[in-house]
């Protein structure tokens, strides 16, 4: 076996993860799209669990309501693909779900759903006018699954930055 072929059967295969990453890179090359991105996606995920989080529910614990679901299936996801990623998403929905019981304290679920709404409706405007910019469409319009990969694509940005493993 030459050489040639010998280091062709070991390398290793890339990672899932990458492989979403490489792919979703395909359709954010352009620098204002990408910076559009690294502000709305943020704004994105924040507002979709802000919502959810809105949603009134049939029992009194507070931090058990619909938005709960939706971390759980996503941190899975995340959990599967990579799990440095998923525990600092954890960090972030924590976070986040800080700022949504000091928000809900000072104007209330009806509040916090109209004030995520307005964040939820300019960001995807937005990315839209990113896309446009960018020449390509969203990702997520081949496959949905890419609606979980754009947080922590970005996330994977910074790990890099930092010389992190994921």
């Amino acid at each position: 076996m030459s050489a040639v072929s010998k280091s062709k059967t070991t390398a290793k295969a890339p990672k899932l993860v990458d492989q979403y990453f490489a792919k979703y890179a395909e359709s954010h090359q352009n620098k204002t799209n990408k910076l559009i991105h690294w502000i709305c996606v943020p704004a994105i995920v924040f507002s979709l669990i802000g919502l959810m989080w809105s949603i009134p529910v049939p029992w009194s614990y507070q931090f058990l309501n619909w938005a709960s679901f939706g971390i759980a299936f996503s941190l899975y996801y995340y959990w599967r693909l990579s799990q440095p990623l998923a525990l600092v998403m954890l960090i972030i929905i924590g976070l986040f779900s800080a700022i949504y019981v000091l928000i809900e304290q000072q104007i209330g679920l009806s509040g916090l759903a109209i004030l995520c709404a307005v964040v939820f409706v300019i960001s995807w405007v937005f990315q839209f006018i990113g896309h446009k910019i960018e020449g390509k469409k969203p990702s997520f319009l081949d496959d949905v699954k890419f609606l979980l990969i754009g947080p922590i694509w970005l996330l994977h940005f910074l790990f890099k930055k930092l010389g992190i493993s994921y």
